[in-house]
């Protein structure tokens, strides 16, 4: 009765205005009356698929029963840590002391933590005003740390790094949205991206009004890279009147896993130069390198090394405490360093970062840690050692029995994965189950990945929300689970498979 009573007023309170109800309702906000931008924009690793999964998950937790598995396996998006691998030692540590200073001063201090990573912490401190790792920073990250990355940076290329160069950002997605912002001025402007890519770089052009320009990696190569490609999709985009501003390159690939060739890189600069395109770096994968054929390279340093400067291009590396070894992906570090680009232009810049105010400050710490680690020498660099060894030797092997589990799958062939966190095998898929995937309105790769999931409990993303050659249907799955859980999981796939593709047999 209250609450009929309650709604009467209300209805009379509008009315009073001369606004019915049906007139409120008329002006609420609705799917077309959003930004269209938004509309357009899409993330795969966290779309359908995902929100199946969570669903399922909690089915799980109120009925344990409920499915013929007993847990969801994500195997969607690189987040180490939520798949039990556990944080490097020391750099928890110091994110510790600096999180809360008043224990640096404690007798129990010295028993609990090394004595490198107190001295670490007491020197980060020294370099915040006031010591207050709560309180707003410098819009470009906090000055000390912009030069230990910097320093990080010349020593890994052997060429100076300049800290006024480097923006601390929260990971690098939000580095990437301010270069899209910065660039793009409308639906003429373009930016070429491989396909497939990170569904980063498509949602973000999509948000801020340009075109992705694809140009496509080349499976059979092992997702090689070709010059005449990019030439190729930059002729087409021009000829529709298309001003294209950037090149993205990701290297380590993702989510193809490919690591580039030296020689390839320098003819990307090159390009990029002849062309007077941006390069946007994404190098977030840097210390994950797992054939030993394979080295990584920074474009910067690979430019350096050309004897190309400021004045020749302009270059953007984007780097993420999230990945590598460290995989601290809920802190949210990373940064982007800018070369090549004019005062004025480093201004806006500023100007963009300065309205989001500052990165979180424990992120900034860590990006500083993960380009600074311990030395030989330091208290606790063999701890250290002996965690970054064991997480980077262990992915090795789990990148290895994944690789080999999915060739030995019928109509399944996946390159190996040199580098990064995935494997994007390609799965070619019988007519019949195409034919199912169009009766249920679905596309063929996101139906396979569904029934995997509603049968194995595992998540994967469909290989079209990241782009691939028409006609050719993909998965990415991360190598993440631990170890001893990828036996497992090779048998659930691998029982799944078959019974889908006798299922669907022509």
């Amino acid at each position: 009765m209250r609450l009929i009573l309650q709604n009467t007023k209300n209805m009379s309170f509008f009315m009073s205005f001369g606004l019915s109800s049906n007139s409120m309702a008329s002006n609420h906000i609705t799917i077309d009356t959003i930004n269209p931008k938004v509309l357009e924009c899409e993330y795969a690793v966290r779309g359908e698929i995902v929100i199946l999964a969570q669903k399922l998950q909690e089915e799980l937790k109120n009925n344990p029963n409920s499915h013929p598995f007993d847990e969801i396996l994500y195997c969607n998006i690189g987040n180490p840590q939520s798949l039990g691998q556990q944080p490097i030692t020391f750099f928890r540590e110091v994110l510790a002391l600096c999180a809360y200073p008043a224990i640096l001063d404690k007798a129990e201090t010295k028993n609990l933590f090394s004595p490198d990573s107190i001295k670490r912490a007491s020197d980060i401190l020294g370099q915040i005003p006031g010591r207050a790792t709560g309180a707003y920073s410098h819009s470009q990250g906090i000055k000390g740390l912009r030069d230990t990355i910097a320093a990080g940076i010349e020593a890994r290329d052997g060429f100076p790094a300049d800290p006024n160069d480097i923006f601390l950002t929260d990971g690098a997605s939000p580095a990437v949205h301010m270069m899209m912002q910065l660039l793009i001025r409308s639906k003429n402007d373009g930016i070429l991206c491989p396909i497939p890519q990170y569904p980063l770089y498509s949602a973000s052009i999509a948000l801020h009004g340009g075109t992705l320009v694809p140009y496509y990696l080349d499976e059979a190569t092992g997702w090689g890279l070709e010059i005449s490609e990019l030439r190729n999709q930059l002729e087409t985009a021009k000829s529709k009147g298309i001003s294209v501003r950037a090149l993205v390159v990701i290297n380590p690939g993702n989510p193809t896993g490919q690591v580039l060739a030296k020689n390839n890189q320098k003819e990307i600069v090159d390009f990029c130069k002849k062309e007077g395109l941006v390069l946007l770096a994404d190098e977030v994968y840097q210390e994950n390198i797992y054939v030993p054929d394979k080295k990584f390279h920074s474009f910067k340093k690979v430019a350096r090394s050309m004897g190309y400067g400021e004045k020749d291009i302009s270059l953007v590396s984007f780097q993420s405490v999230s990945k590598g070894y460290y995989g601290e992906c809920g802190k949210r570090g990373g940064y982007m360093e800018i070369t090549g680009f004019s005062p004025d232009i480093r201004e806006q810049i500023y100007k963009l970062a300065s309205v989001n105010l500052c990165s979180n400050i424990s992120g900034q710490i860590l990006a500083s840690l993960v380009m600074n680690p311990p030395k030989v020498g330091d208290e606790s660099y063999e701890s250290y050692s002996a965690e970054k060894d064991a997480i980077l030797s262990s992915l090795v092997r789990r990148a290895q029995q994944l690789e080999k589990a999915f060739n030995s799958l019928e109509g399944v062939s996946c390159n190996r994965a040199e580098g990064a966190m995935y494997l994007f095998p390609r799965i070619d898929l019988p007519n019949k189950a195409i034919e199912a995937a169009k009766a249920v309105n679905s596309g063929p790769d996101a139906f396979y990945a569904r029934r995997l999931l509603n049968a194995t409990g595992i998540v994967v993303v469909p290989g079209s929300g990241f782009g691939q050659v028409p006609g050719t249907w993909h998965f990415r799955c991360t190598i993440l689970p631990q170890e001893d859980r990828i036996p497992a999981i090779i048998s659930r796939l691998t029982e799944f498979h078959k019974e889908f593709m006798d299922e669907f047999a022509c």
